[in-house]
């Protein structure tokens, strides 16, 4: 391979993230749901056409992480001689992709002169795939095949026709199907950017260049990570926290994790971890892996660039038949918005004590995810409205946690009211911060959110999915828990329901439903808190003067 140097690298680096950026803005641009234009549920990647990650967009961490597992498969089933150009392929078996159903990948070979030289491949959360309850993530699931319509890698595109049978297929085993088709183009038309794009490099460069490029960008981040490697002292940190049952018990579910740092090699081993649910807990490896690329990258490296390299120094022993590496045909469906936060957790609660400048208390520990779906009387067509809410950062060593916001796993954003209310039967009737929600410290904990939505017809079907109703999120070196999450129904006749935070049911028009997310955990002695802070808090009302004297010893 030809020597690269540095700033020729960092150009063709870049060139690498504009192609995998232009692709997450065309499937945002011309998707049709809420949920990937709005809320921008989708990421986007290059890959060699070896299925090693070159570049990825600043998209979800989850999807992300994921995604090279998926690509890597799709080539076991369609290796290169198979291939045709103009061919693009959907899966969305999570015991192949790795993720849950409503997560569709498309993946699309890219030939240059008759030849395979790279893939295109992104992921898009559908509202609906079929399955027991509409958004396709009930808690009631105790299979797979409960949760939806099942694509385990079929050709959706043939060297540039459509293939109307499997569209046919599609849109008749889903709920929302215009919308599910709607979001397929758009995700067929951010691979043919990448195509175009990496065509037009070749054309300003060298197809010998480009994979020299790839190669080496790959190498220099593998570098990278293991020098911040070698930086951890060896040995063996230990965490665990639970899950708040599986939706079909209430029974606690134990993630036992344990950090073992040797040389510029990491292993995260998972042996302890409770075995898998009945309920649609499940983490599928693939998801399990993401959760480690992101947490140990985040405290070691955050700006080493993503790609193959990064994730090289990093292995994974995850006990086949537990909760974070189940026996097919377990249901997975909620794993992504739970577990997956708190196998997250447990990595930063292990690396807490050895590296506490860059660690992070626990942060409000879920994605809650909230759909509601039916029939639209006023439109008559079904609807589906998906959303995840974000809730509070835990705090940091030198900075309090954000407020209302997703972290770790998931960065999407919220479906503006306005978009919520022209689009779905809902009335959105507040939608706030919860005062006195983040856990004190001498950093305080992000504020959790509260909205609560009125129903405009009847017989509606409601799932949430959350956690951290009965634990709160924990604080570090003597910071406080965050508040707990929550979630009630006020019927339209006067009765107030406590909802739990794993359950499906049905709701009726003027019924309104309000949930409130968990507050991050605090860092440090909330004694230490400076008395600027304090007083910055309660004049935006982040804490009453009450909370003040009682958490901060604070007097006027």
């Amino acid at each position: 391979m030809a020597k690269i140097d540095g700033i020729t690298l960092e150009v063709m680096k870049n060139s690498f993230y504009t192609i995998a950026e232009e692709m997450g803005v065309t499937l945002i641009k011309t998707a049709l749901s809420t949920n990937i234009k709005d809320r921008v549920d989708c990421s986007t990647a290059l890959y060699t056409k070896d299925g090693e990650l070159v570049a990825q967009a600043e998209h979800v961490p989850l999807h992300l992480g994921l995604m090279p597992s998926v690509v890597k498969e799709v080539l076991k089933m369609f290796p290169e001689e198979d291939l045709k150009p103009g061919d693009a392929i959907l899966i969305n078996d999570p015991y192949i992709s790795g993720s849950h159903l409503p997560d569709i990948f498309m993946v699309s070979p890219i030939f240059h002169e008759g030849k395979l030289i790279a893939i295109a491949s992104n992921v898009a959360h559908h509202v609906d795939v079929g399955g027991l309850a509409p958004g396709s993530m009930s808690v009631k699931a105790t299979e797979i095949f409960q949760e939806g319509l099942r694509l385990s890698g079929v050709r959706v595109r043939k060297e540039g026709a459509l293939d109307t049978e499997i569209i046919r297929l599609l849109k008749s085993n889903v709920r929302t199907g215009d919308e599910v088709l709607g979001d397929i183009y758009a995700q067929l038309a951010a691979n043919s950017v990448a195509e175009q794009r990496l065509k037009d490099l070749i054309d300003k460069y060298s197809l010998e260049h480009i994979f020299n490029s790839m190669e080496e960008i790959i190498n220099y981040s593998d570098r990278r990570m293991r020098a911040a490697v070698k930086e951890v002292p060896d040995g063996e940190y230990e965490f665990e926290d639970v899950l708040e049952g599986d939706g079909i018990t209430e029974d606690d579910i134990l993630v036992r994790t344990k950090v073992i740092v040797h040389g510029d090699e990491i292993t995260v081993d998972f042996t302890g971890t409770n075995p898998q649910t009945t309920g649609p807990m499940n983490s599928t490896i693939g998801v399990t892996s993401a959760c480690v690329y992101y947490a140990i990258k985040s405290l070691l490296e955050p700006d080493v660039p993503p790609n193959a390299g990064t994730y090289k120094c990093l292995n994974i022993v995850a006990p086949e038949g537990t909760i974070v590496n189940p026996k097919f045909p377990a249901p997975v469906s909620n794993a992504n918005l739970n577990t997956s936060q708190r196998i997250a957790d447990t990595i930063f609660g292990a690396m807490a004590d050895v590296l506490p400048e860059r660690s992070m208390a626990a942060c409000s520990g879920t994605m809650t995810g909230f759909s509601i779906g039916g029939y639209n009387q006023e439109e008559e067509k079904y609807f589906s409205y998906v959303e995840t809410y974000g809730g509070g950062q835990g705090a940091l060593d030198d900075i309090d946690g954000m407020d209302g916001v997703h972290t770790n796993m998931t960065n999407t954003l919220n479906t503006p009211v306005e978009v919520i209310e022209q689009s779905f039967p809902f009335t959105v009737k507040n939608y706030c911060y919860i005062d006195g929600s983040g856990g004190p410290g001498r950093h305080r904990g992000g504020t959790g959110l509260q909205r609560e939505i009125q129903m405009l017809e009847d017989g509606f079907s409601f799932t949430l999915t959350a956690d951290r109703a009965k634990y709160q999120p924990w604080g570090l070196f003597g910071g406080e828990g965050g508040q707990t999450s929550q979630c009630t129904l006020f019927t339209s006749d006067g009765e107030e329901i406590k909802i739990k935070s794993k359950e499906t049911r049905t709701v009726q028009k003027g019924d309104s439903i309000r949930l409130q997310t968990a507050g991050g955990g605090g860092y440090g002695d909330p004694k230490e808190r400076s008395r600027e802070a304090v007083e910055r808090d309660i004049a935006l009302c982040f804490i009453s003067e009450e909370q003040a004297e009682k958490e901060y010893s604070y007097k006027k």
